[in-house]
């Protein structure tokens, strides 16, 4: 079964939105981040709760600050061929919910869930 997040269900927003647009994208996909990508749909970044809260302390203004400011750079992520037990052990390991799949030149093609996998039971 593929319990990756693909198209529609995979939150992911343009560098230059605010951080609350980024928040409703976050919201409406239930991910509890959101991938930053470029126009050609490469991965810059990505943008938890944890950097939510990070910006929110640091006195960030959610209608004024850009995404890209506050985002995490390089962000651990995965290739779509990766066994799924891999990338819960990847999670586990770096204490993270979620993994981007990328592919080629950091084309971003889904996102990886721990309670989709191991509601899946792949684990």
């Amino acid at each position: 079964a593929d319990v990756m997040r693909r198209g529609d269900e995979l939150p992911h927003v343009a560098p230059t939105v605010t951080l609350e647009e980024g928040l409703v994208e976050m919201s409406r996909k239930g991910l509890g981040l959101t991938a930053v990508v470029d126009a050609t749909g490469k991965l810059l970044g990505v943008f938890t709760d944890g950097d939510l809260r990070r910006a929110l302390d640091g006195g960030a203004d959610l209608r004024a600050t850009r995404i890209e400011a506050v985002m995490t750079r390089a962000p651990r992520t995965v290739r779509p061929e990766q066994l799924a037990a891999e990338a819960v052990n990847h999670m586990q390991e770096h204490r993270i919910t979620a993994l981007l799949a990328v592919e080629g030149q950091g084309q971003l093609v889904g996102a990886l869930n721990i309670h989709d996998l191991l509601r899946a039971g792949v684990v």
